[in-house]
């Protein structure tokens, strides 16, 4: 039995009907628990085609299968409980007048009980660390706080998949390496199958697999440290080197080697300390 959870198969999809096709033939697979990181320049399909497999947009032919389900206008509500998605404004997605009532209100659309749907929306907020914030206004939130609670939302309806679309691009730095370690430890602790739609580098180099879009096509999909080698390719399509490969690079120069899997910045940190302690 395959272990894909998504599989996209001849994909074609234009905006409109005079239109250029944005995806032509298009064809790709994520598997069950695997974090992909789709990536690209503006304009590259990334957003579309996170908005085709949640059935915001259908295509033109082609088949999006999510979970053994081939989406159909006859399924797609059905499908869509299956996904969660956050989106890249956090101040447009809260509803609730408080923390609580806002991730609580996916549940009461879906008819929960309110004795679960307290437990789901007190277990959820816990897991992104915002339990002791429920009764709090979403004035007195930072940005990060908010798309923490955006995630709680989400995983309250306890979906199978979790797409991120562009969900750090608006925070300060350290609201985004928040937002960023939480979605790495709720895929390790809860194995959810995360899909996430980025500019950033840094993001992306936490994924066990990068997708790169350019206009439409996939040009690689690979694991991050075999992706952030192109360092030059990547530039040229607008997108921006992580530093850890900065750093590697200036260290070459010196004529110094590191070791490939020393490609996001937490492990570069990590080797450059362990070289010096050796020495």
């Amino acid at each position: 039995m395959s272990n894909d959870i998504i599989n996209v198969n001849n994909l074609n999809f234009k905006y409109s009907q005079q239109g250029d096709w944005l995806f032509k033939d298009f064809n790709f697979k994520i598997e069950r628990h695997e974090w992909v990181a789709v990536i690209g320049h503006n304009g590259s399909g990334k957003s579309t085609l996170a908005r085709l497999i949640d059935g915001l947009l259908q295509p033109q032919s082609g088949s999006i299968m999510v979970d053994q389900q081939t989406m159909s206008a006859e399924n797609v509500w059905e499908i869509r409980k299956k996904i969660g998605m956050v989106f890249q404004n956090p101040e447009n997605q809260f509803v609730g007048a408080n923390v609580a009532e806002d991730v609580a209100f996916g549940l009461e659309n879906q008819a929960v009980p309110y004795k679960l749907m307290h437990q789901r929306v007190k277990t959820a907020l816990q897991r992104v660390n915002m339990w002791r914030f429920a009764e709090q206004e979403p004035v007195n939130l930072s940005g990060g706080q908010k798309q923490r609670v955006a995630l709680a939302g989400v995983i309250a309806l306890q979906p199978e998949i979790i797409i991120l679309d562009e969900a750090t691009s608006m925070l300060d730095p350290e609201g985004r390496r928040d937002v960023i370690q939480l979605i790495h430890d709720l895929k390790v602790q809860h194995n959810f199958t995360i899909i996430s739609i980025t500019h950033d580098i840094d993001e992306a180099a936490l994924a066990d697999r990068v997708i790169v879009l350019d206009d439409g096509k996939i040009i690689e999909s690979a694991p991050p440290a075999q992706v952030f080698l192109h360092g030059k390719e990547l530039s040229h399509l607008g997108l921006a080197v992580p530093f850890s490969e900065k750093v590697k690079a200036a260290l070459v120069k010196r004529r110094i080697t590191v070791p490939v899997q020393y490609y996001t910045e937490q492990r570069m940190v990590d080797w450059i300390c362990q070289s010096i302690s050796n020495k």
